[in-house]
């Protein structure tokens, strides 16, 4: 078997990638979002560059406000595969482009020491086949540590039915990994994508949650994948309910100790086929999905209890709210006294808040002017909480239901990061 570990390296010639491919290869990399801040704590060493210890890697915020970026393209987009709703399979007639590992190192180093990006997000299209296709990744991830010297982020996507030993190869050169589920079913995966498996996608994300790299020789898992790994859902190009998507997500943070979940709402890209839509999913529905991620990773929930009675969310209010109405009898709680789990259930009281309410109240009784103060949302806290016997909201659960929804008119609008509302705050810290 090849030596992935010692493979030696000879003196090599650079073509910088072109313009052209290059467009092609990032503007097909857009439709897959298993990217996020990384976690990593790959630290600056001397006489390399670059560092993933102090923030995330990606198009995105951090807590702090910051925006970060990485470079994110594909290897390739010249797939053997014919999934009827990828954008590059092999039966469309978009244009084509392939970098060499070589190509995309030198990229990576330009635009790194032009300060344009502080990592790489790099997946690719099936070339030829698996193996080959997971070779030419870690090869590239294997150039950048050792040709390169380069010690940023490096997120790389997992290829199904590539060798166990190549994968493994590449966790210990990436920070993460990502094998995207695609389709939250496998009768939607062998009817769209009929040469994906969910066995092919399901096994190595088994293999890399394995006890074994938290353990000798991979210190505490800082040489193996330290940011961990994530997956991807398609939503609305198949059936499946909410139910159902979030009862998979449930198992894979439960069983694969994936690091985040991610929902990309279908875009057609294919109108000569009956078996996928003509429009494009709903971005309401994955903004709904995202909130219910985040009450099962950080609030206490389980799928079980977020969905409606038909196995779908509520577009009228976020999922938090929908269970705390359907649940009124629950309510209200008194926040000098309530437990934290309680706390958490409360609409308007994020985890970071609940937090603050459990030290404060040890030391003196809680009014609603010092709620104000810890950050509650008290326009929708108010029906569902007193205050040292005080209640200033409304127990009709249909006032409180107009009430919630009014406020949630902001889902189907653009943010402004100079946007002071209760939504703009939801967006950035998560809480709700």
């Amino acid at each position: 078997m090849f030596d992935f570990y010692n493979f030696k390296y000879y003196t090599y010639s650079i073509i910088m990638i072109d313009g052209k491919r290059l467009t092609i290869l990032t503007e097909g990399a857009k439709y897959d979002v298993s990217c996020s801040s990384s976690g990593s704590r790959r630290k600056n060493k001397f006489g390399e560059i670059g560092n993933a210890s102090f923030a995330g890697i990606c198009h995105s915020f951090t807590q702090d406000g910051r925006c970060i970026s990485l470079l994110k393209m594909l290897m390739s987009n010249d797939c053997v595969y014919d999934c009827k709703y990828c954008v590059n399979r092999a039966s469309n007639g978009v244009e084509r482009a392939t970098a060499t590992p070589d190509e995309i190192c030198e990229l990576v180093m330009s635009f790194y020491k032009r300060n344009y990006i502080e990592g790489l997000f790099l997946s690719s299209a099936i070339v030829k086949n698996p193996n080959h296709t997971m070779e030419m990744l870690y090869l590239t991830a294997l150039k950048l540590r050792k040709d390169y010297h380069f010690n940023g982020y490096i997120h790389l996507k997992g290829i199904p039915n590539a060798d166990k030993s190549l994968i493994e190869a590449a966790g210990l050169v990436a920070d993460r990994m990502s094998f995207n589920i695609e389709l939250p079913s496998e009768t939607s995966l062998k009817l769209l994508a009929p040469q994906k498996s969910k066995p092919a996608i399901i096994e190595p994300m088994k293999a890399l949650a394995l006890d074994k790299y938290y353990e000798s020789p991979f210190k505490r898992r800082r040489d193996f994948l330290p940011a961990g790994q994530t997956t991807q859902m398609i939503i609305g190009a198949s059936p499946e309910s909410d139910a159902h998507i979030l009862k998979l997500t449930e198992h894979l943070y439960s069983t694969y100790k994936l690091k985040r979940v991610y929902y990309s709402s279908y875009m057609p890209t294919n109108f000569d086929t009956s078996l996928l839509p003509y429009a494009p999913a709903p971005k309401i529905r994955e903004h709904r999905l995202y909130q219910a991620d985040w009450l099962l990773r950080f609030y206490g929930f389980t799928a079980g209890e977020i969905t409606g009675s038909d196995g779908n969310l509520s577009f009228e209010y976020d999922p938090k709210c929908a269970w705390a109405i359907k649940n009124m009898g629950l309510f209200p709680v008194e926040v000098n006294t309530a437990p934290l789990d309680m706390l958490l259930r409360v609409p308007g009281i994020g985890v970071k808040t609940a937090s603050r309410i459990i030290v404060a109240r040890k030391h003196a009784k809680l009014d609603f002017d010092a709620l104000k103060r810890l950050r509650v949302v008290l326009k929708r806290a108010m029906h569902f909480i007193t205050c040292g016997g005080k209640f200033i909201g409304s127990k009709n659960e249909y006032d409180v239901g107009r009430l919630l929804a009014a406020g949630e008119t902001y889902a189907v609008k653009q943010l402004s990061m100079f946007d002071n509302s209760d939504a703009a705050i939801s967006a950035l810290n998560g809480e709700l």
